[in-house]
């Protein structure tokens, strides 16, 4: 037996060794047992070069900030220098980091040896706290509002985004914001810089308030708050003219306006008469006709008249404090005037405003103010005149009632009915001044630049249509035709006024309607295309642009500036227009004025004008023959003028349904165009001879 001693201090001394040779029995009976353990170990080391001989080395890479874990799942895999080796097969892939979302992934290794794999894991929302100066101010992300300032840890994703605030009377402020997200908070504070200007105010005399719009800004001397752009501010004062003031603000450029002084404020005198519509000077200066309210000069006394042809005029003066409002009614005395009227034949009736007064020549006072005149008899042609008598001096009228021509008078018919049914009026300009100005003088306002003075004499007779064609004489010439309809309102009704037809269709139509009634047309054609007129022709036609004007205007010796008078806008529904309830149609509307109706209304719906025409200056425009043009400012006197034979635009006379301002509303307006509208259509003309 050995001791540790000896057992250290020996050395590993090999073995007798001997090979086996194929005589070795091996085992024998009742030897020693085998042993298993190299067997396992050699079947296990086999297994594992199996393993490695047949795996594949795949690289995880994971795009994050922060430390990942890798969990793989499926089959066996080896970690090996950070790569993993796997057998071809599907596998689940699990990464997590923190402040990042979980993130799995199914693989599938092929029969490549080295195979990567790349996983970007999509952070968590950052977490955001927003405050301003001032507090309250919305906040949006990219135009998508989160809520008002201050806001604490909303959630945000990560990522880069444009952010605003805004905030009443402050400037909008837009800025980048950059969210890191990974569940990190971040802090965001803005000031908003004002969106107003201190603007310095005083008056002679002070007090006076500081307006803009209807809101009190405060009482001079002031400074006073103005958000930016143009503005208009108004300075008040009792007795004293209201200042309005045109001011730039840009933010944060305060300005000084100084002292600013204030216009006693002007009388107001409310004037009527009897009779209605007098003229009226103040120290010599004509102001209107009564009813009207006039502005005067405080403290200051004035020379007032009221005249009217026909009556005494009335003088006085009146002084007015400032401020001061009063009414003062003037009653005009009535003067007689002498007119000695010498008639042949003698048994002709003379009829004065329409009634008669008797047979033959006679002396009649009458009022001193235009009358009326007709000398009537059977089979001889009525002679029209007016006349103003004068006080204290005797006129004289002389009337010889042709008969040279009464058998070619007596057949022109004061009327005419056309096949379809339509009325048309007789009128002879030579017997109620055919000799007139057309056009409008440069200082009325509205005045355009084609509407150029220049005189005009009518002497042929001729026939208008009362109204304007409707859609249903219009469709006997073209079935098909559609006038439409607009924001759900119908144009197309029969009784409204055809429109959306273009010159070339209304002049057709005058052809069409002188064929069915055998008449000499007035319009030539080539190809279907109007390309000419004979004036000599008493078919239909389009009415001269002299003819409208000279129906639509001239009231025997004065020209009508608008339909319904000379004043503007109207009260009382007269025509049809651009009303309160056309709004949402046209845009523009007549502010106040009601007239029944949103777009066109049946014709005729209205009182005729002074000549029984009906819509002359309303409901729709209309074409007349004449091809546009712009008249010399210094030409001569025009008779009967039809203008040229052809011509690329036509003219256009009247308002229309759309129209409100007091340009369009004027009878002197001129519009011109060749294709239909909406609210453009047309009255039939001829001539009597």
């Amino acid at each position: 037996m050995t001791t540790p001693e000896q057992s250290t201090n020996a050395g590993i001394a090999p073995s007798a060794f001997e090979p086996l040779t194929d005589k070795d029995p091996g085992p024998q009976p009742g030897g020693k047992s085998w042993r298993p353990i190299p067997i396992i170990t050699g079947v296990i080391f086999v297994a594992i070069m199996a393993f490695l001989l047949s795996a594949k080395s795949l690289e995880i890479k994971v795009v994050a900030v922060s430390e990942s874990q890798i969990d793989i799942s499926g089959g066996l895999y080896l970690p090996f220098g950070g790569r993993y080796l796997m057998r071809k097969g599907a596998y689940q892939v699990i990464v997590e980091a923190p402040g990042y979302y979980p993130m799995t992934s199914d693989i599938l290794i092929n029969a490549e040896d080295s195979q990567t794999l790349e996983l970007t894991l999509q952070p968590l929302p950052g977490r955001i706290t927003f405050s301003s100066q001032p507090p309250g101010a919305v906040i949006a992300i990219d135009g998508e509002v989160l809520g008002q300032t201050p806001l604490e840890n909303q959630s945000v994703p990560a990522g880069d985004y444009t952010l605003q605030f805004a905030a009443e009377r402050y400037l909008p402020l837009e800025q980048p914001l950059s969210v890191a997200g990974r569940d990190l908070q971040q802090g965001i504070e803005v000031a908003l810089s004002p969106a107003w200007a201190n603007i310095t105010i005083d008056t002679h005399p002070t007090g006076a308030s500081i307006l803009l719009g209807e809101e009190l800004l405060g009482t001079s001397p002031a400074v006073v708050e103005v958000l930016r752009g143009e503005h208009q501010l108004t300075l008040q004062k009792n007795g004293f003219a209201a200042r309005p003031i045109e001011i730039l603000v840009n933010a944060g450029e305060h300005q000084d306006l100084g002292t600013l002084d204030l216009t006693p404020a002007s009388g107001v005198l409310q004037l009527s008469s009897t009779p209605a519509g007098s003229n009226v000077t103040i120290d010599g200066e004509f102001r209107g006709k009564t009813p009207l309210t006039l502005e005067v000069t405080p403290d200051t006394s004035h020379r007032i008249s009221v005249f009217k042809p026909g009556y005494r005029a009335h003088n006085s003066t009146i002084e007015l404090a400032a401020g001061e409002n009063t009414s003062t009614a003037v009653t005009l005395t009535a003067q007689l005037g002498e007119v000695r009227f010498n008639i042949q034949p003698g048994n002709a009736i003379l009829r004065i405003n329409g009634r008669p007064r008797g047979n033959g020549s006679q002396t009649l006072s009458l009022p001193a103010f235009e009358q009326s005149i007709e000398v009537v008899l059977e089979g001889y042609a009525t002679v029209r005149k007016r006349i103003t008598p004068r006080a204290g001096l005797q006129q004289v009228v002389n009337v010889s009632l042709q008969t040279e021509r009464e058998s070619k008078l007596a057949r022109i018919k004061p009327e005419v009915t056309t096949a379809l049914g339509q009325t048309l009026l007789l009128f002879n300009p030579v017997e109620r001044d055919g000799d007139f100005t057309m056009g409008a003088s440069r200082r009325e306002s509205g005045r355009r630049a084609n509407e150029v003075l220049h005189p005009v004499s009518l002497t042929r007779m001729f026939y208008l249509q009362t109204t304007e064609v409707t859609n249903a004489q219009f469709r006997q010439f073209m079935a098909s035709h559609n006038s439409g309809q607009i924001e759900g309102n119908s144009l197309n009704r029969e009784h409204q006024p055809a429109v959306q037809i273009s010159w070339q269709q209304a002049a057709q139509f005058c052809n069409w309607l002188s064929r069915r009634e055998r008449l000499p047309l007035f319009y030539q054609q080539t190809n279907g295309i109007v390309t000419g007129y004979n004036p000599n022709a008493t078919g239909y036609r389009l009415p001269s642009e002299a003819e409208w004007a000279w129906a639509a205007r001239v009231d025997g010796t004065s020209l009508r500036k608008f339909p319904w008078g000379d004043k503007f806008p109207p009260t009382d529904p007269v025509e049809n227009y651009a009303d309160n309830t056309s709004g949402y149609v046209t845009g523009v509307i007549l502010n106040g004025y009601n007239d029944g109706h949103v777009v066109t209304a049946t014709v005729a719906s209205y009182a005729p004008n002074h000549n029984r025409l009906y819509d002359v200056g309303g409901n729709v425009a209309e074409w007349v023959h004449d091809v546009y043009t712009i008249p010399p400012a210094n030409g001569g006197t025009k008779t009967d003028p039809l203008g040229a034979q052809s011509g690329d635009n036509y003219v256009v006379r009247g308002a229309s349904w759309t129209q409100s301002k007091i340009s369009e509303l004027r009878l002197s307006h001129r519009d011109y165009g060749q294709a239909g509208r909406d609210d453009l259509g047309f009255r039939l003309a001829r001539y009597a001879e």
